[in-house]
């Protein structure tokens, strides 16, 4: 009809029906999709079946958001499916990014036990590259990663599936799947590997190549493993601190290229990996926070100085507020919010500092109507809501925002 929205707006609620995956925009990707496949080969084909499946996720991830029991198992059953016929295709079969989504997907739909059967077995089938294999490095951290999400407590981590699965990594052999211990010695061994490696790697002088790309994702993937490494067998100081040492090496070799080169050629992939680095510290410090006592500030510090720097990264402004939610005084936000805009011209700081001050609205409504029901209190908040309109209209007078359709359907939405 042409009204419809293609794919999916999270950020808006209508009645009690979050508007999802519309019929007609899903039909139109859907088609695409179907399309490209017949038209690519070889490795473009694997990458298109690649997009394919995480588009797949992104709905599943979103049936659990939206607790859709029924919609989530219908949804589980078709993405198993198409991930099961990608695998069979010859070309696939060893293609560790495909293995890798398959076992996410089955993890997100609850069946622990058949993903790490997936993991295992796309490890055991891997070979024997270790530390000096991307995707190697990849699929071993998303799988430490998640069965790290399962631990109560640090204490006794030193035991548990993720460290065996870290070590393992470590020692170019063949994978052995974890049988309920990890040998202190092969611990002692794997910090040693993990820290040469990454002198290695952050002594190479980088060249301006395409084999810079793959050396960013890389080097991303190797920090990962090693700082999760050592906050499971030693603890969060000694993460946080390979954090810290390998982005102050990042931003020392960014301005030195700057300087070197004087033009921008190259330097593209640096911020990339500072980024990357960036988030999985900021990723880590807030599960810590989760299961153990841990301060505030170096979580609300790193994330500061990370969206100064990247002021479009959704995921840090997701981070940003929400630990901004726990804090009963606005007024720093709103300041940070303010010099952010100011110095940007992104539209997602706009988008967050709005959707910060409609959850502090929903959550001062909820407290002034407790225990009335649904009457309205006497005395109604106008403050904020002069406050969000006024953010509305800044944002729609920058030059990205009057372009921006969801934007305006959410100044539309609020004044409704």
């Amino acid at each position: 009809s042409g009204f419809n929205s293609i794919g999916h707006m999270d950020s808006m609620i209508r009645g009690r029906h979050q508007i999802g995956h519309c019929k007609e925009g899903e039909e139109f990707i859907q088609n695409v999709i179907h399309v490209l496949f017949q038209i690519f080969t070889g490795k473009e084909k694997s990458n298109l079946a690649i997009c394919w499946l995480q588009y797949e996720i992104s709905k599943v991830v979103q049936c659990l958001q939206a607790k859709k029991k029924k919609k989530l198992k219908a949804q589980g059953r078709r993405s198993k499916k198409l991930a099961k016929n990608f695998l069979k295709a010859p070309d696939n079969r060893n293609n560790l990014c495909l293995w890798k989504l398959y076992a996410y997907l089955e993890w997100l739909l609850g069946n622990t036990d058949d993903a790490r059967k997936v993991f295992d077995t796309a490890l055991c089938t891997a070979g024997t590259g270790g530390l000096k294999s991307a995707q190697l490095c990849s699929l071993s951290l998303l799988y430490a990663q998640l069965e790290v999400e399962l631990l109560e407590s640090i204490e006794g981590a030193v035991m548990s599936r993720a460290v065996h699965i870290l070590t393992k990594l470590t020692e170019n052999g063949p994978y052995v799947p974890y049988s309920g211990q990890v040998l202190p010695v092969n611990v002692l061994k794997a910090r040693k590997t993990y820290e040469h490696a990454l002198q290695d790697y952050l002594s190479k002088t980088p060249v301006f190549d395409q084999d810079q790309i793959n050396d960013t994702d890389q080097l991303v993937n190797l920090v990962g493993c090693y700082a999760l490494f050592q906050y499971l067998t030693v603890g969060i100081d000694a993460a946080v601190l390979i954090y810290t040492q390998v982005s102050e090496k990042l931003e020392a070799s960014g301005s030195q290229k700057c300087e070197n080169t004087g033009e921008n050629f190259g330097i593209l992939n640096f911020p990339t990996a500072l980024e990357a680095v960036t988030l999985l510290h900021t990723n880590l410090l807030r599960f810590h926070m989760k299961i153990s006592v841990y301060p505030l500030n170096p979580l609300r510090e790193a994330l500061t100085e990370a969206l100064k720097r990247y002021p479009s990264n959704q995921s840090l402004w997701r981070s940003y507020i929400h630990i901004q939610r726990k804090s009963h005084s606005a007024s720093k936000a709103r300041r940070f919010f303010d010099s952010v805009t100011r110095s940007t011209n992104s539209l997602e700081p706009w988008l967050f500092a709005i959707q910060a001050e409609q959850m502090r609205k929903k959550l001062t409504e909820k407290v002034q109507r407790a225990d009335v029901g649904e009457i309205h209190c006497t005395i109604p908040e106008t403050g904020l809501t002069n406050r969000i309109v006024a953010l509305f209209e800044h944002a729609v007078q920058s030059e990205n925002g009057s372009h921006c359709p969801l934007l305006w359907r959410m100044y539309l939405n609020f004044m409704v």
